[in-house]
């Protein structure tokens, strides 16, 4: 179950970096389940990883790994998250790079690992370093297709987002995938996305490009309020384009790049939300009229967070209360109820204090009919404003999640 069609996009190549997939039975039958990404030596590498306290091992050894050294592989599997490992989840991960290390000529600590799946559980090692000579033998610039469906867990479908855009005169190409359906709320909020450019960018650029388009994107979604222990979303610069490098911030230049950066990482994002676990529903929530950013963050969480609102959006029932009620226990000190105003689409449905006498139930209800559109929220107090997207709350998420180690 998702919202929208799944449409597999064009995707266009990133010139210095070939993907390969290959099947190791981590937990899934007759599927590959290892990714290994290369990366052309002299790219400029940078990430977001969650900021849960139980991160996984993976996530531990990539953060670190990053800040001494340029990586040239990514090693990725699904079904096994390797999180709570403790020591022996340290050395499985190990392990697994050393493989890399060993057909590739690179040593381990330019590999960096990532994992997806059952946290708790120790990493089946063995069988993914006996995958490794296949992934790797399989290494193409069109294996991006390929690598978005082996890292899927709960996912009903890939995510990928790829675009050429022309800088001053030259052309540049971003392409991204992403996994993820459950679990996700942002620091964060994604399980696991990469993206690459061919543009020349340098590694502290990049790095502030990374953290902008996490923050925009990926920082913007929820599902469940649940902050995974393996979040990492990676961005690749291998500078193989003609474009001139980008190496200051600021500036047209830098707006252009980071602007079509950030727009791939937000389909990416949406594209996570759309096929959230048992969504029917894709809903924008936009807050306008805060005082600061940090509280319309604070109002548009409480909305997408409150079980009963999302219960509601599956329901298809218009019981605007319970926005309302959201609003109103967000914790925003000195906010005047009065205020605040509160739409559905262009339906208004909130004003002075109450209900908005232009309301209609018939009005409401085709709004909530529909599978995409936008609960806005204008608090009256300031000038900032802030969208995050979020999704309904359905049976078919309790079963899966229920069901989920079975």
């Amino acid at each position: 179950m998702a919202v929208g069609e799944s449409l597999w996009p064009h995707i266009y190549p990133v010139a210095g970096v070939r993907l390969g997939v290959a099947a190791a039975g981590v937990k899934y039958r007759d599927r590959n389940d290892v990714v290994l990404l290369e990366i052309k030596d002299g790219s400029s590498v940078a990430g977001v990883f969650t900021q849960n306290t139980f991160c996984a091992a993976p996530v531990t050894i990539a953060k670190q790994l990053l800040k001494e050294k340029t990586p040239r592989f990514f090693i990725i599997n699904s079904g096994n998250a390797n999180a709570c490992t403790g020591r022996q989840g340290m050395e499985a991960a190990w392990e697994t790079m050393q493989a890399v290390a060993d057909i590739s000529g690179e040593s381990a600590d330019r590999v960096l690992p990532f994992s997806t799946g059952v946290i708790g559980e120790p990493l089946p090692c063995g069988k993914i370093s006996a995958a490794v000579p296949e992934a790797f033998n399989s290494l193409s610039v069109e294996g991006w297709e390929a690598a978005a469906r082996t890292i899927m867990t709960t996912d009903t479908r890939p995510k990928a987002a790829s675009v050429e855009v022309d800088v001053d005169g030259e052309v540049i190409t971003i392409t991204g995938i992403a996994k993820g359906s459950g679990m996700i709320r942002p620091n964060m909020a994604t399980m696991l996305a990469y993206i690459a450019t061919d543009a020349a960018i340098s590694p502290d650029v990049l790095g502030t490009i990374s953290r902008l388009a996490a923050n925009r994107s990926f920082n913007r979604i929820t599902i469940d309020g649940d902050t995974s222990t393996n979040d990492a979303c990676m961005l690749i610069a291998t500078g193989q384009s003609s474009a001139p490098a980008l190496k200051c911030h600021g500036g047209e230049y830098f707006e252009k790049i980071a602007a079509a950066i950030v727009a791939v990482y937000q389909s990416l994002a949406q594209e996570v939300v759309r096929d959230g676990e048992g969504a029917t529903k894709f809903v924008t929530v936009n807050v306008s009229g805060g005082q600061s950013q940090t509280e319309s963050l604070q109002v548009a969480y409480s909305v997408a967070h409150s079980p009963l609102v999302k219960t509601a959006l599956f329901a298809s029932d218009p019981n605007w209360g319970r926005i309302v009620a959201a609003i109103g226990y967000a914790g925003i000190e000195g906010l005047d109820a009065n205020g605040v105003r509160v739409s559905l689409d262009d339906v208004e449905i909130v004003r002075d204090g109450g209900r908005s006498p232009n309301y209609t139930e018939e009005a409401g209800q085709a709004v909530f009919n529909q599978s995409q559109f936008a609960i806005n929220i204008d608090l009256g107090r300031g000038e900032a404003s802030e969208t995050i997207w979020t999704s309904d709350l359905s049976h078919e998420y309790v079963t899966i999640n229920a069901e989920y180690r079975s």
